[in-house]
């Protein structure tokens, strides 16, 4: 059984407002693979995962990480868990 891999895919695609197809188009997938990827339901292939970091100039664990991310407001404001 696969574990979790869990994103920060939606907030970043919303962030610099590019859509599910424009991202889907520049990583050679479809656009729903990018929505079951947000949403859980589908863990990326490394070369997949790769693509999209690279697509948004991001190391790969900024977006996607097998432990679940703290709230972004905790990494900012430095609250502890």
């Amino acid at each position: 059984m696969s574990e979790q891999v869990h994103n920060r895919l939606a907030m970043v695609r919303a962030e610099r407002k590019v859509s599910r197809q424009r991202l889907a188009e520049a990583v050679g997938a479809h656009y729903q693979t990018i929505g079951y990827i947000e949403r859980g339901q589908y863990n990326p292939s490394l070369d997949l995962a790769l693509k999209i970091a690279n697509f948004f100039e991001l190391p790969v664990e900024a977006l996607f990480s097998l432990e679940p991310f703290r709230p972004l407001t905790d990494q900012v404001y430095g609250r502890n868990q």
